[in-house]
């Protein structure tokens, strides 16, 4: 029989007890360390309390590595109430030993305001080494693999919340991650805010010290694979392109009505020293965005609206369609359609910074608002995390780099973005910062309107794991190549 221990946090709620039990009760259950802050004043049969402010230090996970002689080891990563689904721990136990995997979790189901219904997750691969990536509430190790991947790699460092994650990356380079299928248990829902209210959660200012703790993790995963960059880069080449403007401010959009021509405005508004343009990529609008885009372009001859000839295009192809035509500037500088520049000098400022430095890419900080341009929580997104030194690997772990984003466009064209409408500035800009520096304006320039309309606002969880795997399917690209180049002569 395949024994396990639990680590479990201590909740104060009535529903710990029942999920305790549940645990207490299985004959497959050896152990069961419960992690408390001291409010767990009755040891249960079979539980050992540990005082711990967190359950995923290094303290914790340490002495729970230490401390435990079963086959597996199964962290409740929540405290919210739990219902193991009939023969649960069995079907987890049969499977890591039938796969050999060294981490193993599953579906299960959630209960939203009463109703019960499945909650599907994503396969694990190598690029999917976000922290945050969602193994639900149950997650089980073997112990014969982390005792290896401890040999190997280490014991976990010293670190107050990136203990598991720091555990997990160890074990996953030498065993597999498998997700079962099958929903396997039953939670209260978590987090009840909608995906856009989530969306920002890395980059809040509050959570700058958990942050860098990652980053020092992950980093030091980096180079246990064989991926770390460090800051060597390479000179940009000196293009002799010839361009119709010095910049393109490059506009994809279908089916904005509402907001296009305010981004369209911000744009033109913009005062510089050189020659600019606008084009818009209008990717067949059928609310009437096209006429308000041809109403502009008679007015401002700065303005180009290009219609593809195309209908297989995403946000990605439209770019494509921008950056290629004989209509862009040396530079390629983002903007949404739902969105506007902060100012006058954006586009200045951005330009300023390419002819500062040996630059393949500027990104700029932005501000999020309401339609009313009123601030928003967090605030403004600036990702001083980033660092000349580190922010091309960990560009690899969080889920985007900011905005505005600008290309120098011969490079771009070389490079392209991938035809889809989600990530495919994060892939261009992931391929572009293997190669080249980055360069970063801290202050914001750009303002991110959120309103329900947003593509992001609210997302299914279909849709939800859509946009995680092809994220992490373009970080494990993005790992393969730099792996890849790691091997070649220097």
């Amino acid at each position: 029989m395949n024994t396990i221990s639990v680590v479990l946090p201590f909740s104060s709620q009535p529903h710990f007890q029942s999920t305790l039990g549940q645990f207490v009760d299985s004959p497959l259950v050896e152990k069961i360390f419960v992690v408390n802050d001291g409010s767990y004043t009755r040891p249960d049969p079979k539980c050992e309390a540990i005082i711990s402010t967190t359950l995923t230090n290094s303290k914790t996970v340490n002495h729970v590595v230490a401390n435990t002689t079963t086959d597996h080891l199964l962290f409740v990563t929540q405290t919210q109430k739990i219902e193991l689904n009939q023969g649960a721990l069995e079907r987890f136990t049969h499977i890591a030993e039938q796969t050999g995997a060294g981490i193993v979790y599953s579906d299960y189901f959630e209960i939203k305001k009463g109703v019960r219904s499945e909650h599907p997750l994503i396969d694990y691969q190598i690029g999917s080494v976000r922290d945050g990536f969602d193994f639900g509430a149950l997650l089980l190790l073997s112990c014969e693999p982390i005792r290896y991947a401890i040999s190997k790699y280490g014991l976990i460092s010293d670190v107050q919340w990136a203990g598991l994650y720091e555990l997990r990356l160890k074990i996953s380079i030498d065993a597999a991650v498998f997700r079962i299928p099958e929903c396997l248990y039953t939670r209260e829902e978590a987090d009840a805010r909608l995906s856009g209210e989530k969306l920002f959660d890395y980059v809040d200012p509050r959570n700058a010290a958990v942050q860098k703790e990652m980053e020092a993790v992950f980093t030091k995963h980096l180079k246990n694979i064989d991926a770390y960059l460090p800051a060597k880069f390479e000179a940009v080449a000196r293009y002799d392109t010839r361009f119709p403007v010095e910049a393109s401010v490059i506009i994809p959009v279908r089916n904005r009505a509402g907001t296009v021509a305010d981004a369209v405005k911000s744009t033109l508004k913009q005062v510089t020293d050189f020659s600019f343009n606008v084009i818009v990529v209008d990717n067949h609008s059928t609310d009437g965005t096209t006429d308000i885009l041809k109403k502009l372009a008679q007015e401002d001859k700065r303005l180009v609206h290009l219609v593809p000839g195309r209908h297989d295009l995403g946000i990605g192809g439209c770019w494509n369609e921008a950056v290629l035509s004989s209509h862009c500037g040396r530079y390629a500088v983002q903007l949404d359609s739902d969105d506007i520049y902060s100012g006058t000098d954006t586009l200045k400022k951005v330009v300023a910074m390419f002819r500062s430095g040996d630059y393949g890419m500027v990104i700029g900080s932005y501000k999020l608002v309401n339609m009313k341009l009123e601030e928003i929580p967090p605030g403004v997104i600036d990702h001083r995390e980033w660092t000349p030194e580190n922010g091309r690997n960990n560009a690899l772990r969080i889920n985007g780099l900011g905005a505005p984003r600008a290309f120098l466009t011969p490079l771009l064209r070389e490079i392209l973005l991938p035809n889809v409408s989600y990530g495919e500035d994060y892939a261009a800009a992931l391929a572009i910062s293997r190669r080249f520096q980055i360069g970063r304006i801290y202050e914001p320039v750009y303002l991110c309107r959120r309103w329900e309309g947003n593509t992001d606002a609210a997302l299914s969880i279909e849709k939800a794991n859509k946009n995680d795997l092809y994220k992490d399917r373009i970080r494990s690209i993005e790992i393969l190549a730099r792996q890849q180049l790691n091997r070649k002569p220097q």
